[in-house]
């Protein structure tokens, strides 16, 4: 398989080539060339298929043949080494929950298979170093930490924005140690992402071998994929159309549920639940694509002004804005609003949603009107623990703290704090 830049104006490449430069010379995301659906007897028997199993068809195209077969089959263990349950929380509306893995977000999917990856292209180059530039608005930073944590030949650098991660979330990705460092940003997550952008494309920082972990990364962005065939397997005997609604920031999540639509994968229409940070709403009303700084919100890890992957959303569709709208829509909702649904999920069916969930809850019951007879999806990308903060006293509840977090609670708070993309460079030296 080859990668092309969506600014095409750079070479194309194979996948372990993408992998490792993350970003096109001509500062464009990397795509496929060619997307290929599956089998009609894949998804007639998907039911009897193991995750793994099902993992390994949706990705196999994409990877070709630059991983062996039994090793492919060997990093998609290790990346889903979890559950992904669809829980019900009332009549036909489900919650995917995607928060089972080390770090309790769905993030863990993707930098676990990334990092695998990246070991595997390291595995003879005894003397380089890849150097993984990494911005997080929130969990990216905790999930890319967990999974790249002592992998040989890699040191992992997160810029995060300070103040604007919640206390946990900064835990995960400040205390490590080993091959993590984390850089606090003195600003938004907006100024994060600009910084790592600018940083691949500095001729005077090519000794480093840069690449991202953000969902720019093809191997962070595609395993995104598989989420959707495990709850399509769970809830196929139902025999409803399905309806997914994720709470988008950076917009890697619903890009590769598109992917997994553009696969075969019957699904009827995509919701992209927002916060305030509404770039992409705006657009569907306007059709007038225009991002506007970030703003801090409740649901933190969707503050995002200008979300990287639309661009992939919108390759998928030929940049066909009225044949885009048949299948998706998109929403945006305030805090209050995030509250009140997290208040009311909780009250009515017992089930604790995280304002991140509570964003896509409320995007998908709006959708659900246009779609009476469907079974909705919405994504809890992260545990409720992670804003305890937050959840805690909305549902006036005490969470118990997970082994996975109570792992990172005593440990020292490590970062070294930045304002400019001079003092980044400096500390890649």
């Amino acid at each position: 398989m080859k990668y092309y830049s969506l600014n095409h104006n750079a070479p194309e490449v194979s996948f372990e080539e993408a992998v490792i430069q993350g970003l096109a010379t001509d500062k464009g995301l990397y795509f496929p060339e060619s997307i290929s659906p599956l089998p009609k007897d894949f998804f007639e028997n998907i039911e009897n298929l193991s995750n793994e199993e099902i993992a390994f068809e949706a990705i196999l195209q994409f990877v070709g043949d630059e991983i062996p077969t039994e090793i492919l089959k060997q990093i998609i263990a290790e990346t889903l080494c979890f559950d992904f349950p669809t829980v019900k929380v009332e009549d036909n509306i489900y919650a995917l929950e995607l928060y089972h893995g080390p770090t309790m977000a769905f993030k863990d999917v993707g930098a676990r298979f990334m990092s695998r990856c990246l070991a595997y292209f390291n595995k003879d180059k005894k003397d380089d170093t890849n150097t993984v530039l990494v911005a997080t608005s929130g969990d990216t930073g905790g999930a890319v930490a967990s999974g790249f944590l002592g992998v040989p030949g890699v040191e992992v650098i997160i810029l995060y924005p300070s103040g604007k991660v919640s206390d946990i979330q900064e835990r995960q990705l400040t205390t490590l140690g080993q091959n993590i460092k984390a850089l606090e940003v003195n600003g938004v997550f907006d100024d994060c992402q600009d910084m790592v952008k600018k940083a691949f494309l500095d001729e005077s920082l090519k000794h480093k071998n840069l690449t991202s972990a953000n969902s720019i990364n093809i191997a962070r962005w595609l395993p995104q994929m598989f989420y959707f065939f495990f709850a399509y397997k769970q809830l196929k005997s139902q025999n409803k159309p399905l309806v997914f609604s994720c709470p988008s920031g950076n917009f890697g999540n619903i890009c590769a549920g598109i992917m997994a639509k553009k696969l075969g994968l019957p699904i009827e229409h995509f919701v992209a639940s927002t916060n305030i940070n509404d770039t992409v709403p705006r657009f569907l009303e306007k059709g007038n694509y225009d991002p506007k700084p970030s703003k801090a919100t409740i649901s933190n890890a969707m503050d995002v002004g200008n979300p990287s992957n639309f661009i992939r959303i919108q390759e998928m569709y030929n940049n066909d804005l009225e044949k885009f709208k048949k299948d998706f829509s998109s929403f945006s909702y305030n805090d209050n609003e995030t509250l009140e649904a997290m208040k009311s999920i909780y009250k009515t069916d017992g089930y604790i949603a995280e304002p991140h969930g509570a964003v896509g809850y409320l995007g998908l019951k709006k959708e659900l009107k246009n779609y009476p007879n469907a079974i909705g999806i919405f994504l809890e990308t992260a545990h409720p623990i992670k804003f305890l903060d937050v959840v805690e006293p909305a549902l006036n509840i005490k969470l118990p703290i997970p082994t996975q977090i109570e792992s990172v609670l005593n440990k020292e708070k490590i970062s070294v704090k930045i304002k400019t993309y001079e003092e980044l460079k400096a500390f890649l030296g």
